[in-house]
């Protein structure tokens, strides 16, 4: 007589074994991430502040000698940085409400020796023609700690927000490789000094801040 629940059993056992392999993968792509990047840590502090909801972040982060490298032979580098605010659902995926986006691009000036940082909102084509900042430094460390550090970014109007429901920021940063001539993008596979890529996430307090 032929058990009708050995097929069943079967299958649990192969999607058991599944979701286990699934994990581990999961866990050591997440290793093989933190210790390739360049990014050491992120504070992240996401708050209301009148009617918008506003970010700000410290990073502490270095650039690989390979960048910096190529900085100085004329290669702006563009990084990019990402906020989305998420409603929290137990039934369902997390909803969206708002999402905000800036663009780094940084480059060196041979003929003046200095550092030119150009802030810009949005990502790629999607950036407008006109830039929201435009500063000039004396030195590289200058210009990294105007990266490093952002101060009541506006990431969402606060009427978007309910009040009553669970709300979080999910930040992301990174250096966009796709915006590099053809042959950096080639060149660099597989090579962990041009992976600067961070993810951090923070619960929106929905206290008005001062």
């Amino acid at each position: 007589m032929t058990d009708s629940s050995t097929p069943f059993c079967k299958k649990a056992l192969l999607e058991w074994a599944w979701r286990r392999w699934l994990a581990l993968a999961c866990l050591v792509f997440s290793a093989v991430a933190q210790a390739q990047g360049q990014i050491e840590t992120v504070k992240l502090r996401v708050e209301r502040v009148d009617e918008q909801i506003a970010l700000s972040a410290q990073l502490q982060f270095e650039l690989a000698p390979a960048v910096e490298d190529a900085l100085l032979k004329g290669i702006p580098m563009v990084f990019v940085m990402t906020a989305d605010v998420l409603r929290e659902r137990w039934y369902w995926y997390d909803s969206r409400v708002a999402s905000a986006a800036r663009s780094f691009r940084l480059a060196y000036q041979p003929l003046t020796g200095r550092w030119r940082l150009n802030v810009t909102s949005g990502v790629g084509a999607a950036a407008p023609m006109g830039l929201a900042l435009n500063q000039t430094f004396d030195t590289l460390a200058l210009a990294l700690a105007a990266i490093r550090r952002v101060s009541n970014w506006a990431i969402a109007d606060a009427g978007n927000v309910e009040l009553s429901q669970k709300h979080r920021v999910e930040f992301r940063f990174r250096l966009d490789l796709a915006q590099l001539p053809r042959p950096f993008q080639i060149g660099m596979l597989g090579d962990s000094d041009w992976d600067i890529a961070v993810a951090a996430q923070a619960p929106l307090a929905i206290e008005t801040g001062k």
